[in-house]
Parts: C-alpha cells; sequence; structure tokens
C-alpha cells in the first residue's frame, strides 16, 4: 500500500501543478485526493466543511483535475476570516461548464474552512446567506481601516 508521503509524492510526479510548491502551501498540506468519492478521509473532511465556519476566499487560481461529467477543479483562494487570520486556502470542488467559465482571479467567493484544524483546505459555501456575506465582508473592511 501506499503511504501518506509516498502517495502525495506519486501525485506530485503525475500532476507538478497539484505540488504544495505549485498550490503555495506548506509541507504540512496534506495534498490533493486523487479521486475523493474513493478516500474515506476525503469524504469526511469534505462533510466537516460544509458546516465550517464562513470566511472570504480571493480567488487565485485554479488547476482543473479531471474533466469527466462536471469538471474537478482545485481552486486557490487567500482566505481571510472573521477573527483575522488570513492563510492560502484550497477548494476541491465539481463545477458546471457554466461556473467554470465564470471564475476569474481576483474573485471574492464565500468559502468555509475547519478553525480546529486549519489544513489549506477550504469549500465554496453555496449554501451561506447573502446578508451573512456582506456582513462578514463588511467586518473584514473595517478592520484593514484600523
Amino acid at each position: 500500500m501506499f503511504g501518506r508521503k509516498k502517495l502525495n509524492d506519486l501525485v506530485a510526479q503525475l500532476r507538478p501543478d497539484l505540488s504544495r510548491e505549485s498550490l503555495g502551501v506548506g509541507p504540512d498540506f496534506p495534498g490533493v485526493a486523487p479521486n475523493p468519492l474513493l478516500s474515506r478521509a476525503a469524504r469526511k473532511r469534505n462533510a466537516e466543511l460544509r458546516t465550517g465556519a464562513l470566511a472570504l476566499g480571493v480567488l487565485v487560481d485554479w488547476r482543473e483535475v479531471s474533466s469527466d461529467g462536471s469538471p474537478r477543479v482545485v481552486l486557490m483562494f487567500d482566505v481571510e476570516t472573521a477573527d483575522g487570520s488570513s492563510f492560502r486556502g484550497i477548494a476541491d470542488e465539481d463545477l458546471t461548464i457554466t461556473e467554470l467559465a465564470r471564475l476569474s482571479p481576483g474573485q471574492t467567493m464565500p468559502v468555509r474552512y475547519r478553525p480546529a484544524v486549519m489544513d489549506h483546505y477550504v469549500a465554496l459555501a453555496r449554501d451561506a446567506d447573502p446578508a451573512r456575506v456582506q456582513q462578514l465582508a463588511d467586518e473584514i473592511a473595517s478592520r484593514k481601516r484600523t
């Protein structure tokens, strides 16, 4: 069996664009799962992220991982949280062709993260209340002004 390190090394060899260095994350980043549907840890992580804390992410870049059916994309965000923390966040998402075509660097999107883990993983907060997202944006903007 492959250990986590060997699997991450293999993914980095096969897809250098998905390496830790290319994604802009540190050595503690667990890596992108080759197939999150087959990975118990990835399924658990995604379930936790869907109920995680709300933050704002500014889209830096993205990489298409697969294009079977709906495109699977790794999105890289510069994330700012309500408590003032910031980090590079990685979201592994299935997007529609329309959503993929609308991606633009610099775009701000609501994301969810796990504050207790802080492992660089985030998920798009598609269910976020627009009023709460605006409130969070105002909090972050007021903190930057002071």
